[in-house]
């Protein structure tokens, strides 16, 4: 019987109560109004047999008496405005408009009755019948809403396309997401009950739901009540560490949902309510990654950025876009979007100009790797702060054309920095990766040897600077390292979408293989910091948190889409890619670092080199790429960083 009356539940028989949007205010209207005639009514039957009144007791004849009060209940109503919510949505302020309005239209006449009996000893209508009919107009008006409001939130809740979900939290934030489900008439979920961990207030019941104990029992009971679907406030995300804390349910094939922030929870924002329903969606994957919560000192930022001329290199790549973004917000006198990409330019302008109509741009097409066409935009606009983020950057791509990683990454840079210090800029950021350390691919020692120039140039100028006692102040090289970002142009995870959206396989190169990560808007926001804390010379290195399995990544991307690995989904293991290593290091073993001021920054202690050694030598490594010169280039680079030792490429017979 229980089976049947699920399936019953389940089927469309209902579906067109569900659909329907709402009365008219007028139908509204109507039907309190012919509620108020029958309380009316039953009210008069109700004195005739417990106070033995005569069916024409009163001046007036019944059906009189039911048309004056009827008459005041309907003007009554209307200035309460009871006819105007949408019933289904009713509240506690709903029911006090109707209270009221009854109230009014029952006492009025009472008092109208006092004033004739007192004047002519008769009454007009029949005080007992009021006093009755307040009563039970009440109770129908009440009961009828609630009836209504009980009756859709059961058929939306129990009709078909609902899912069952458990929230994850007994607190306020996690209350007022089972409170808005329940109130939506259009949420595809419905609560069955609440999860509470250490932190939570255990209880038997919350809002009528039962509070259930994360423990091992917890799984058999979700698969008992069909739920998949488990969600978690944005505001329990912040206090707990969810790849652990969420583990039990990623591991068992559950999918994690959150809502945004919201600050207060309303009871009569029905429209709101349903937005806010419909922007639940999955976790998103940076939530499970244990990374150390950013903070940056915004004083220092605007006081090296506010009023200055800013130009950004590779302007409308991922990294370098979101730093422009970001160096928006402190007021810069202008920046300088240099990019050899058109349209990517032409689209990173249209948000700008949207996001900050008040900040002035120049939008300038160029190549780094043309030091002429450089130097006119170093002439036009003299920029101040320099951040270099253009550079090639894929690794099998780069290990096919090394001479192109050469006059991008360090023909490039060289460029960029030389103008740099003649046009008297005060500091140059480049964008460095953490694959420059110990690099086994041409792209890291590419990065590496752009490294190697800048720090070398500074500490050259800094030593002219001392020993003619120049007033000239000398341009500061500062150098960033990081690792893996987030969403960037080509990165993982944007990969990985594109191959669960299709149905998969997804392919990861090796089981092992691990990376650190970071988002573009933390690892930029460390980038301007960073260009506050350095004196020149320095290699600063970014707290990255703990590294993460690209494999493990790949499962919990799969689980957070709603699929479960390796049955809807499968991994597929491909192999090391040319150049590719499995753990990427942010430190030399020859190096160490110092801490800053910022905890989440370090300063790398680095190896000194010789900028006029090095000079001869990248000079003649930027000539043998521009002839195109493939093995003889690698194998200059591997003269200029000894480290670097190829792995997996045609190139490690170069290391023999």
């Amino acid at each position: 019987m229980k089976h049947k009356l699920s399936e019953l539940k389940r089927s469309d028989i209902f579906t067109h109560v569900t659909n329907l949007t709402y009365l008219p205010k007028w139908g509204v209207l109507l039907i309190d109004l012919l509620l108020a005639l029958i309380a009316y009514l039953i009210s008069y039957l109700i004195s005739y047999n417990l106070a033995g009144l005569h069916i024409s007791s009163g001046v007036l004849p019944v059906w009189m008496q039911a048309a004056i009060v009827i008459v005041l209940q309907a003007c009554s109503f209307w200035a309460f405005h009871t006819y105007s919510g949408i019933l289904r949505f009713s509240t506690f302020v709903d029911a006090t408009k109707v209270v009221f309005s009854v109230l009014t239209a029952g006492l009025l006449p009472a008092i109208i009755n006092i004033i004739i009996r007192y004047t002519t000893g008769q009454s007009m209508l029949l005080n007992s019948v009021l006093y009755t009919y307040i009563f039970v107009c009440i109770v129908l008006l009440v009961c009828w809403r609630v009836t209504i409001k009980l009756s859709f939130e059961y058929m939306s809740h129990h009709g078909p396309g609902t899912r069952p979900v458990m929230i994850y939290g007994t607190k306020s934030a996690g209350l007022a997401i089972a409170k808005m489900l329940n109130s939506s008439m259009d949420s595809p979920y419905r609560p069955v009950g609440f999860i509470a961990d250490a932190d939570d207030n255990v209880k038997h019941e919350l809002l009528g739901l039962k509070v259930y104990s994360k423990d091992d029992n917890i799984i058999r009971l979700l698969e008992a009540k069909e739920v998949h679907d488990i969600i978690v406030s944005p505001l329990k995300m912040k206090t707990i560490t969810p790849a652990k804390d969420l583990a039990i349910f990623l591991d068992n094939d559950l999918r994690i949902l959150t809502t945004p922030y919201f600050t207060d929870f309303r009871e009569d924002a029905g429209e709101e309510m349903t937005k806010r329903i419909g922007s639940i969606e999955s976790i998103k994957v940076e939530d499970l990654l244990e990374r150390p919560e950013i903070n940056i000192n915004t004083d220092n930022v605007r006081q090296v950025l506010s009023g200055k001329v800013v130009m950004v290199t590779g302007a409308a790549g991922s990294i370098g876009s979101e730093i422009v973004r970001q160096v928006s917000k402190y007021n810069p006198r202008l920046i300088v979007l240099a990019e050899i990409a058109e349209s990517p330019l032409h689209d990173l302008s249209l948000d700008l100009n949207k996001d900050f109509p008040k900040q002035p741009y120049a939008r300038v097409i160029t190549d780094v790797r043309n030091y002429e066409m450089l130097r006119e935009v170093f002439e036009e606009y003299h920029p101040q702060l320099i951040f270099h983020a253009a550079a090639y950057k894929h690794v099998p791509l780069m290990e096919e054309y090394p001479t192109q990683a050469i006059l991008a990454n360090v023909l490039g840079t060289r460029n960029v920095a030389d103008l740099a210090v003649e046009y008297g800029a005060e500091r140059f950021v480049m964008i460095s990766t953490d694959k420059a350390v110990n690099p086994t691919n041409v792209m890291g020692a590419s990065k590496r040897i752009a490294e190697i120039y800048v720090q070398s140039l500074f500490r050259k100028l800094s030593a002219q600077s001392g020993a003619t006692n120049a007033d000239k102040p000398v341009t500061k090289f500062i150098t960033t390292r990081f690792g893996n970002v987030l969403g960037s142009n080509g990165s993982v995870v944007p990969f990985f979408k594109k191959q669960i959206a299709a149905g998969g396989p997804v392919t990861v190169t090796h089981p092992d293989i691990i990376r650190y990560f970071m988002t573009i808007p933390e690892a930029s926001s460390l980038v301007l910091e960073a260009s506050t804390l350095g004196n020149g010379g320095e290699i600063f290195c970014f707290d990255m948190g703990n590294p993460v399995k690209i494999a493990d990544l790949a499962r919990n991307m799969i689980r957070l889409a709603g699929y479960r690995p390796g049955k809807d989904i499968k991994i597929v293991y491909t192999g090391l890619r040319p150049g590719e290593k499995l753990y990427e290091e942010l430190l030399n073993q020859k190096e160490h670092t110092l801490p800053t001021a910022n905890e989440k920054i370090m300063v790398a202690n680095v190896r000194e080199n010789d900028y006029d050694k090095m000079a001869v030598l990248i000079d003649e490594l930027i000539q043998s790429a521009q002839k195109g010169l493939t093995f003889p280039s690698v194998k200059l680079m591997k003269q200029i960083v000894p480290e670097y030792k190829s792995r997996n490429s045609i190139y490690e017979q170069l290391d023999k």
